[in-house]
């Protein structure tokens, strides 16, 4: 069982050179269904472990290995950085912010991040309709909001949130109201540093571009798989808010608009 975190004492990882994607891909002419038949059952198996009760760290870092594997086996590569900044964290609860652009997020965060620190997501209400993601996320206490009423997604967020955050536990926030290939400041809100100023702990922001994986134009989430899209994830380092914390918003902004920049030369 491969549980084990695969970055011990990296600050940053990168694909080797040497890979390749795995023979099977090659053969079946690097069908995308590739990608979605091992992915759909790593997500049974992670669900069925977590509807017994037994989705804990080691069993949390072992499916989003799989799946981190996946994008290697897919003839993917992953650009980590930053890391030395979730490892300074010690089990220090944080709010992380960043941007959102496919289903990879939530499938190799806990690959990247769970050795550090133990965390949740702020989802959509209607996901935990969703068959075996109710049990992942009811596991990892989830925080669902409506999204129709955004003062009463706010309210559930910091009263909610701030409860999960004196667990010890810390809370990934993506801003974005819905996945974008493309980062858009003014469609990113204020709700994840509100949160963080309200507990009185930390944001860190990240950085991601996951478009290896598209969305889809018939079905959003069964679409193409691009091996030439380099998966790429930053995190910066923890930073206290002060003020009303729109310094603090601006830098998050910054951050992302930079790393975008630098990532699609």
């Amino acid at each position: 069982m491969e549980s084990k975190y695969l970055f011990e004492g990296k600050d940053s990882y990168r694909t080797p050179e040497s890979n390749k994607a795995s023979l099977l891909f090659r053969l079946l002419f690097r069908s995308r269904w590739y990608f979605y038949f091992i992915n759909f059952a790593i997500f049974i198996r992670s669900g069925l472990c977590a509807a017994k009760g037994k989705l804990d760290k080691q069993m949390q870092i072992h499916y989003s290995n799989m799946n981190l594997l996946l994008i290697e086996k897919c003839g993917g590569r992953i650009q980590i950085d930053g890391l030395e900044h979730l490892r300074a964290l010690k089990d220090t609860p944080v709010v992380l912010i960043g941007n959102h652009m496919s289903l990879l997020e939530t499938a190799v965060f806990h690959a990247i991040a769970r050795e550090y620190i133990d965390f949740s997501f702020i989802i959509k209400e209607s996901l935990l309709r969703i068959p075996f993601f109710r049990h992942i996320m009811i596991a990892m206490k989830a925080i669902p909001v409506g999204r129709t009423n955004p003062r009463e997604d706010l309210k559930t967020v910091l009263v909610e949130g701030k409860k999960v955050l004196e667990e010890g536990r810390c809370i990934i926030v993506f801003p974005q109201a819905t996945r974008a290939v493309s980062f858009d400041p003014e469609k990113f809100n204020t709700i994840g540093v509100k949160l963080a100023k309200s507990a009185g702990v930390k944001v860190v922001p990240f950085a991601l571009k996951t478009d290896f994986l598209g969305i889809g134009k018939r079905f959003r989430d069964l679409g193409p798989v691009r091996p030439e899209k380099v998966v790429h994830f930053e995190f910066a380092p923890a930073m206290e808010i002060t003020g009303n914390g729109q310094e603090q918003h601006k830098a998050i902004i910054d951050f992302i608009q930079s790393r975008f920049d630098e990532w699609n030369k």
